[in-house]
Order: C-alpha cells, then sequence, then structure tokens
C-alpha cells in the first residue's frame, strides 16, 4: 500500500549512511589487499561487479554521474585483476565486517534479524524496470546472516532509488557533472568546493556552470535562482515518488517498525564516519 512520502524520504535518508559502509576504509582495504591499486579501482569493481564485465562505456552510462573518462581509468583493467563474482565476495564481506564494526552493540542485539528482513522484502519488491544496476543487484544471493543481510537490503534500496533520480535527472534535462553542481549548491557549496568536482579541469566545471546560469538555474554569484532551487526540489521530490514501491510491501506499522529500528544504527554508522 502506498506510504507519506515524508516517510519514504526518511527511508532514503537512513539506508543512505548503511549503504554506503561499501566506500569506507574496511571494505577498501579489502580490495587493496586482492589487487587493486587504490581506492577507485575497489569502488568499480565492487559497486560494478552486479553488471558483471561490462565495459566501461557502460557502467559510466549506468552511473550517471562520472565525468567522462573516469570509469574507463579502471574498467576493464580491474577485470584484469578480480572477477566480478569475486569482487562481489570481497564488498560483501568487506562491508559487513565495516557495518559490524561502526554500529558496535547494535549488530548483536535480538531485533536485527527481524529488521534485516523487513527491509529485505522491501528490497526484493521493487520493479526493475529501467532500472539496471538495481537489476543486477537482484540477481545475487541474500546473505543469511543479519548484519551482512542489511547491508545488502539497504543497498538494493539505495540503488534502486538511485537508478530513478537518473531517470529523472534525465528527464529534466540534468547531466551528471551538472546534477552534482545543484547537489554542491544544495549543501551551501560552491562547485569549485565540492569534492566530486572540485577535481575537474576549471573550464570544463566553468562550462557546466555557465550552462547552468543560461537555463536560469544558477545566479550570477554561482548560486541557487528561485527556478533552480525548485527544480531541484521537484527532482528529489520525483526521486521520493519513484522509489516509493519498494515499500508498497510493507504495512504501515511494518515501516513505522524499519524506521524506528533503523534510526539507531544510521545515528551509529554517521557518528562511526565522523
Amino acid at each position: 500500500m502506498p506510504h507519506p512520502p515524508a516517510k519514504v524520504h526518511r527511508m532514503f535518508e537512513l539506508v543512505e549512511p548503511i549503504a554506503t559502509v561499501t566506500f569506507s576504509e574496511v571494505p577498501n582495504e579489502a580490495f587493496l589487499a586482492v589487487g587493486m591499486r587504490n581506492y577507485w579501482d575497489g569502488y568499480f569493481a565492487g559497486r560494478a561487479a552486479p553488471l558483471g564485465e561490462a565495459p566501461a562505456g557502460v557502467v559510466h552510462a549506468v552511473f550517471y554521474n562520472f565525468a567522462d573518462g573516469e570509469v574507463a581509468r579502471h574498467i576493464p583493467w580491474v577485470w584484469g585483476r578480480i572477477t566480478p563474482r569475486e569482487a562481489i565476495a570481497v564488498r560483501e564481506r568487506g562491508s559487513a565486517a565495516a557495518l559490524r564494526q561502526m554500529i558496535g552493540e547494535l549488530a548483536g542485539s535480538p531485533g536485527l534479524a527481524r529488521l534485516a528482513g523487513l527491509a529485505t522484502r522491501a528490497a526484493v519488491s521493487a520493479p526493475t524496470e529501467g532500472r539496471a544496476l538495481y537489476a543486477g543487484l537482484r540477481a545475487l544471493v541474500v546473505p543469511e546472516e543479519p548484519v551482512a543481510r542489511l547491508w545488502h537490503a539497504a543497498t538494493l534500496l539505495r540503488e534502486h532509488r538511485g537508478d530513478g533520480h537518473n531517470a529523472v535527472l534525465l528527464g529534466h534535462g540534468i547531466g551528471g557533472t551538472e546534477a552534482h553542481v545543484l547537489l554542491a549548491l544544495s549543501l551551501g557549496m560552491k562547485a569549485e568546493e565540492f569534492g566530486r568536482t572540485h577535481h575537474l579541469p576549471r573550464a570544463r566545471l566553468t562550462a557546466v556552470v555557465d550552462g547552468l546560469r543560461d537555463r536560469g538555474l544558477v545566479d550570477a554569484a554561482g548560486g541557487f535562482t528561485d527556478a533552480g532551487r525548485r527544480t531541484r526540489e521537484r527532482i528529489e521530490a520525483l526521486t521520493d515518488e519513484l522509489a516509493a514501491p519498494a515499500y508498497d510491501v510493507l504495512s504501515p506499522a511494518e515501516l513505522d517498525e524499519l524506521i524506528t529500528g533503523l534510526e539507531p544504527i544510521a545515528a551509529a554508522v554517521e557518528a562511526a564516519d565522523g
């Protein structure tokens, strides 16, 4: 059954820190131990593995928001050192270990298996149409161990929402780098200060900001116009709307239980992450 948009968005806020432990130090060290050269090798090997040995152009298209050439610096090189199946296993082990470490005693709480079960029911019930990365993840075996199961479910829900978000961006004519600029502005940062765009050549970043300014989304000072802010809010609202079907399988009481149970877990991860 449909749930209030505020609760769907709250699930995004709770799932995000749990899923993204996969980009933290413990999984990174696990990938370095099996021959990856740096953080980004492990990132692309782990996150792209559900797509199989897809070429760089396909991964670039599915991930949507990397600058031209960034994916190709790592794929297909990583597939000469590790197979997608091996990368999936390294990622799962490292991510579960990281989550277990970050949440401490909560990892052994009696209710964790119940939460992991609720999250998994939602995570495997969402539509796959037009969602390539989510569909790849859906094809994987769901872990049995509760902490790993919770991380896996959070990752499924995150990538389901992410695939929908990319579709909304595409529908609004917002490219990947443009999306990062709008995100930076929503966080009160300039594009040249934001971690995902500050490394880009100045001319490239300037051209992107100028394009957004020509469309009336960015003002002369490099901040949001009213139209830009409304566009950003509309994109987020539509993204939540596309993410909502994942939770239709849960009753209102079950969704409330899941939200309440995930709140201390997400808070512990955020606290551990600094």
